[in-house]
């Protein structure tokens, strides 16, 4: 065991995360779970979505037994939504190809959807102290100030000598431990843009602080202009209910309801689509554009509410949609369906706009 992971696993027994839900009675199950919703998310918004996946599907098998649409649901408002729809394959494979138990090979556990190195090795040496060394954001972080490893973690030469440290100091006792220490080290002490030094149980080693370089590393990501992108959504209103159709698997918002969508204000060639004639439209009215940031590009969305004057027949072979009903309104249970953010954001303000009697 080096220097390094000594002062770590010291530095944990004192004063790392041993609370967290998923490390209570801990399965694969439970900390596969936890894994994929931690990419890119934070503790506090993971737990409350940990705790109703949970309820919902207890077991792995639960999981694959569900619908995409329930899972997508329960996911809506967590983002990078390719992370469920992996969620939902890898629970099918689990069940199918390995009856229900989580592969104990790392190799088998890294193939399955959603399922990198470091979640793979996360997993295994969490549960059944596999002696794995990890790589997430908050790892990287601490070994490229304390190791002075300059460049961006995303190339893979950087990539390459964080690997290497990482698996340097890796212990192959108490790896469980050291490795939630290595995360909490990120959360907690060395963090993005205030490290605290001073709580640091590695700051006698860290060659960043010694430069007073610590906010250098790791290495910022080249900086690239977003594209920008329009779209209007075309709002279709008719009692309460709006017309939202299901996106295909791959792409944006795969999988989940949306609105239908035109590259142009000229919506007109939706409508026809669906064969909603002029004396099917009570009014037309275009509401306030917003944008909505992707990780590569920003997306201007315009919504052009459709008041209807009766409930058109909007059955389309290629499309798979249903009439939404608005929060509150009607009495009407709320679909139990994966929704794209902007449109969550849009279907609450059409509920707070029925009730105060716009339409």
């Amino acid at each position: 065991m080096t220097q390094f992971s000594q002062a770590i696993l010291q530095w944990y027994e004192n004063y790392g995360r041993k609370t967290l839900p998923w490390q209570q009675h801990k399965t694969a199950y439970k900390v596969w779970l936890s894994e994929i919703m931690l990419q890119q998310t934070q503790v506090t918004t993971v737990i409350p979505y940990f705790h109703r996946f949970l309820e919902r599907f207890p077991t792995v098998n639960d999981l694959a037994n569900a619908h995409q649409d329930e899972v997508l649901h329960l996911w809506t408002g967590l983002g990078y939504y390719a992370r469920a729809r992996n969620l939902h394959k890898a629970a099918k494979m689990v069940q199918q190809q390995y009856q229900g138990e989580f592969p104990l090979d790392i190799e088998q556990m890294n193939a399955l959807p959603g399922i990198g190195r470091s979640t793979a090795a996360a997993i295994l040496s969490s549960v059944y102290k596999q002696p794995h060394a990890i790589l997430d954001g908050n790892v990287k972080r601490t070994l490229a100030r304390c190791f002075a490893i300059e460049g961006w973690p995303g190339q893979k030469i950087v990539e390459n000598q964080l690997w290497q440290i990482a698996e340097q100091h890796t212990p192959a006792l108490d790896v469980d431990k050291y490795n939630q220490a290595m995360m909490d080290m990120g959360a907690i002490v060395c963090t993005r843009s205030k490290p605290k030094c001073d709580l640091c149980p590695v700051a006698n080693m860290c060659q960043a602080k010694a430069q007073l370089r610590q906010t250098d590393f790791p290495g910022k990501k080249p900086k690239k202009v977003k594209p920008i992108k329009e779209t209007w959504f075309v709002m279709l209103h008719y009692q309460g209910k709006v017309w939202l159709e299901q996106r295909p698997q791959s792409g944006i918002w795969g999988g989940l309801f949306c609105f239908p969508q035109h590259d142009t204000a000229e919506v007109e060639h939706q409508l026809d689509l669906r064969s909603i004639t002029e004396p099917m439209i009570n009014s037309k009215q275009v509401l306030t554009a917003f944008r909505h940031t992707f990780s590569h590009y920003h997306l201007d969305i315009t919504p052009i509410l459709i008041n209807l004057t009766r409930e058109p027949s909007l059955v389309m072979e290629d499309k798979q949609g249903l009439w939404y009903n608005l929060p509150q309104q009607n009495n009407a249970p709320v679909q139990e369906i994966g929704l794209a953010a902007p449109v969550k954001q849009l279907l609450h303000l059409l509920s707070f706009e029925c009730n105060t009697a716009i339409f």
